[in-house]
């Protein structure tokens, strides 16, 4: 027979599970538009609903927050670049430290679900994105031979982004979920800036202070030499944020008449209990 004490350890190790258990959101908060895939307005209704919950997380929800970390300014660890056979350059290039802003100010242009397979499409504009940042970099842009390392940032004015992401529904706690699978993006630039500091390994700075002046002078040069760059850190970033943001909000909230992933995809898929 359990004491008092026992008894409630067994209350206590109850409720820890019960806490531990609530790892995603079981009613609809007020910031998140239900919509109907099969109604005429639907990617107007999606848009709205999807920037409500983008600006919700910006602000910072804290089952996100704590796995993802700040919306703006986002950090990324480390990325390598390799840029051959290119008309503007051939570099090789490692980026650590990276701090990325301007996700603050995210603007959800339009918002499609594809109605066979509920992979998105989304449309979505930055005023403006920093990426600050250490590199070690070895190569040569715009015909300028570079060895050096140092401190580098990028600054990219009316940032547009088509973004693609492939999902896989699956079923937890009654709920559907989204599992973001795999997301793609291109991007269209207004303006770039940049400057990188200890280029030559700081033998001349004059030298760098005009190869600077150079790169900002013929920036959609620049740019393209750094495009993959900046697609890859969009698109391993915004996989990473989708993927956490939609493991703790439902899909059904979003779209209420979603299908289970047994009716989408037949017995043959593996549902989560």
């Amino acid at each position: 027979m359990f004491d008092a004490l026992q008894l409630g350890l067994v209350w206590f190790f109850v409720a820890l599970g019960y806490v531990e258990s609530l790892k995603y959101y079981t009613e609809k908060p007020p910031y998140i538009e239900s919509c109907r895939i099969k109604e005429p307005d639907f990617t107007n209704c999606s848009t709205h609903s999807i920037q409500g919950f983008l600006n919700e997380v910006i602000k910072g929800i804290p089952e996100i927050e704590e796995s993802f970390g700040p919306i703006d300014p986002m950090k990324q660890d480390q990325l390598t670049f390799t840029q051959a056979d290119s008309d503007v350059a051939s570099i090789s290039a490692n980026l650590t430290d990276l701090v990325i802003r301007g996700f603050g100010k995210m603007i959800v242009k339009e918002s499609k679900v594809n109605i066979k397979d509920f992979s998105w499409q989304d449309k979505i504009y930055l005023p403006r994105m920093r990426l600050d940042g250490k590199y070690k970099m070895v190569g040569s842009v715009l015909i300028i031979p570079l060895h050096g390392s140092g401190n580098i940032f990028i600054e990219i004015d009316d940032l547009d982004i088509l973004l693609k992401a492939k999902t896989r529904l699956y079923e937890k706690g009654g709920y559907t979920f989204y599992n973001v699978t795999d997301v793609s993006v291109k991007v269209k630039v207004g303006h770039v800036r940049t400057y990188l500091d200890n280029l030559f390994n700081g033998h001349s700075k004059e030298v760098e202070q005009t190869t600077n002046q150079f790169f900002n002078d013929n920036w959609r040069d620049f740019f393209e030499t750094f495009r993959p760059l900046i697609v890859g850190t969009l698109e391993r970033t915004m996989l990473d944020l989708l993927r956490k943001m939609f493991s703790v909000m439902p899909a059904n909230f979003f779209v209420e008449d979603i299908p289970n992933s047994l009716l989408l995809y037949g017995r043959k898929s593996r549902l989560i209990a």
